[in-house]
């Protein structure tokens, strides 16, 4: 899990809005372009205050920048606890609490599994058993300590990598909603590179529309669309985000926790609805890895709490929507080549 999750796009935004007064602002961060719409009350400087701030996190947390807050702490894994900011140490926090309840699909401590295999890069590979045996015992959320009074992070075994690509878009599209609001914006797209946070209505328009990737399709076609009044986020995680392939087979960069090679489930995709776009990110990769049943249970057992759903796209092109009400209620299937069960 490195900073590009998500950069092939876990959804094709929708809009019913018309243009906002100032243009949409673009940059090239956290592995991916991300892009903020701000509607009614919007400025420069506002722009410029949210995404100084999501380059703040990059800085921060990125696993593929040297002199990263993460890097530090997996220099010294094995050696000694390395303090953090308020930023990373939250972030590592509640990556711990989804490794708790996803028994370690989801697991912050994944960086030499995936440094192995390198997809997403120009070093992509498919390691041999060996290779991927002796990286294992290294994935293992249980041996990552925090220190809350100290604010201090330690891998306890030599060769641990943290790599939080699989979170830190989320926090990050979070925080940008928090300038927003701090500043009275009326309405606001965040699309941190297919992590989509809508917040707010503009008056006199329906509801933000988010269509689905066809994990199957060409980038920017979708399978169907999520109806959404505001303040939710949409996160998917599939096979299509990032992949290669040898002689026919395609590997992608969901990797097992358990037998370290890609998660083969049955699952094309899982779309995540929730309230924070940092719960969705998180749940959006465990759920996957999970497969539909213990995934699916999971998103129902957060659902009351966290306002979680769950859209689950099949190899064999079926759909089907976590069972609780409000994303089957808000999901319209609009290719007839899958079908809704």
């Amino acid at each position: 899990m490195n900073m590009m999750k998500g950069a092939a796009s876990a959804a094709v935004l929708i809009l019913l809005f018309s243009c906002a007064p100032l243009p949409p602002q673009s940059e090239a961060t956290l592995g991916t372009i991300c892009t903020v719409n701000l509607y009614g009350g919007g400025s420069r400087s506002v722009y410029n205050e949210i995404f100084s701030r999501i380059r703040e996190i990059e800085e921060r947390m990125s696993i593929n920048k040297d002199g990263t807050e993460v890097d530090a702490v997996n220099a010294a894994a094995g050696i000694a606890p390395v303090r953090v900011s308020e930023d990373v140490f939250e972030v590592v926090e509640a990556s711990l609490r989804y490794a708790e309840i996803s028994d370690g699909a989801f697991d912050p401590s994944v960086g030499a599994l995936v440094k192995l295999w390198g997809i997403g890069s120009d070093d992509a590979r498919a390691p041999v058993q060996e290779e991927i045996d002796a990286v294992l015992p290294l994935v293992n959320y249980r041996n990552v300590a925090l220190d809350k009074d100290k604010q201090t992070i330690f891998l306890s075994q030599p060769g641990m990598t943290l790599d939080l690509g699989g979170i830190a878009k989320g926090y990050a599209a979070d925080e940008a909603v928090k300038i927003i609001k701090k500043h009275g914006i009326q309405a606001a797209l965040v699309d941190l590179g297919g992590n989509i946070f809508v917040y707010g209505k503009r008056s006199g328009r329906k509801n933000w529309r988010i269509g689905v990737q066809d994990p199957l399709g060409e980038r920017n076609k979708g399978l169907g669309v999520v109806e959404i009044e505001g303040d939710a986020t949409l996160v998917t995680s599939g096979v299509y985000e990032r992949f290669f392939e040898i002689d026919g087979e395609r590997y992608h960069h969901i990797l097992s926790t358990r037998n370290g090679r890609p998660v083969n489930n049955g699952l094309l995709s899982t779309a995540i609805i929730a309230k924070t776009s940092m719960d969705a990110d998180a749940l959006s990769t465990a759920v996957f890895a999970l497969g539909y049943e213990k995934g699916g249970a999971l998103v129902k057992s957060l659902a009351p709490s966290l306002g979680v759903e769950a859209i689950f796209v099949f190899e064999d092109k079926t759909v089907r929507t976590t069972a609780l009400g409000s994303a089957s209620a808000r999901f319209t299937l609009t290719d007839a080549g899958y079908t809704l069960e």
